[in-house]
């Protein structure tokens, strides 16, 4: 990829992010990765006369499930544009009364409940394993939650974040689980980016969109028109604090040496790596 490519800043997130009027200097990219095509062309710009990507989660049509999702490609593609940080965007149900819908997130922690996704840059003969304990860039989300109560948004610091496999919604028992667990909100996709952003030693953060109570509240069951009505107002809100935050990001300093994550991680010497499975992954390791 050509110089013209980079930014530092990565925003992984739905449509629409990449539309704002506030953003001048659109180009898009198309990425070919050893783990495939992205979900989408990279969408170059600068916000706040910062370079920014843009990466639509599910395609700028929508046309991914979560469990369709490339989610090595998109962190692959993003690290090869030179990418450091990443703010990734997503809508979510809350388990708790009092984080309502319209509200804003900043999980300290997530749980991964979903199955058979690939979640790892590792294997097929290189073997590493990484430190997960605290799995996003605290400093980077501690900043995003500052500016958001600063600009009036109704947000909360901390929590859990569960990550279900989806598609459909959770079932009652489900949503009265995983409260019971203590879980704070539940979506389905943030888990696997999670994981693969900390391999390729990005500094992650997440910003949780709420839209619904899930399926544990009566009266108030999860529903696609439900979720649709509320991303309206928090699609106003997200690009409000992205044009805030976007200049501060490069300025913070991390609590978590995110970007040494991977040093030390292989238990593969490197004379044994096949091949063809160094040359997929070298980006991530070196």
């Amino acid at each position: 990829m050509g110089s013209n490519c980079f930014a530092k800043i990565g925003v992984i997130g739905g449509t629409g992010l990449y539309a704002m009027d506030e953003i001048t200097d659109i180009s898009e990219k198309k990425v070919d990765t050893p783990y495939g095509s992205p979900s989408d062309s990279l969408i170059l710009g600068k916000l706040s006369g910062i370079p920014v990507i843009f990466l639509p989660r599910h395609g700028r049509k929508h046309s991914y499930l979560p469990s369709e999702i490339p989610q090595r490609a998109n962190i692959w593609a993003l690290k090869a544009a030179g990418v450091k940080y990443v703010i990734s965007a997503s809508a979510v149900g809350s388990l708790k009364e009092e984080i309502a819908p319209t509200h804003f997130i900043f999980p300290k922690q997530f749980a991964d409940e979903t199955k058979g996704r690939v979640s790892t840059f590792f294997g097929h003969g290189i073997v590493g394993h990484v430190a997960m304990a605290h799995p996003f860039c605290d400093a980077l989300s501690d900043m995003m939650y500052a500016e958001a109560v600063k600009l009036g948004i109704r947000s909360h610091k901390g929590g859990v974040y569960c990550c279900m496999e989806g598609p459909q919604f959770s079932t009652k028992a489900e949503s009265d689980y995983h409260r019971k667990l203590g879980y704070d909100v539940i979506g389905m996709t943030m888990a696997t980016e999670a994981k693969l952003a900390r391999e390729a030693g990005l500094h992650y953060a997440p910003v949780s969109m709420i839209t619904d109570y899930d399926a544990w509240k009566e009266g108030e069951e999860v529903s696609q028109e439900q979720v649709s009505s509320a991303m309206v107002e928090n699609m106003k809100n997200i690009r409000r604090l992205l044009l805030k935050i976007i200049p501060l990001v490069d300025k913070t300093v991390c609590k978590n040496a995110c970007d040494h994550a991977a040093d030390n991680c292989l238990l593969t010497h490197r004379e044994n790596f096949p091949p063809e499975t160094y040359e997929k992954i070298k980006l991530i390791i070196e």
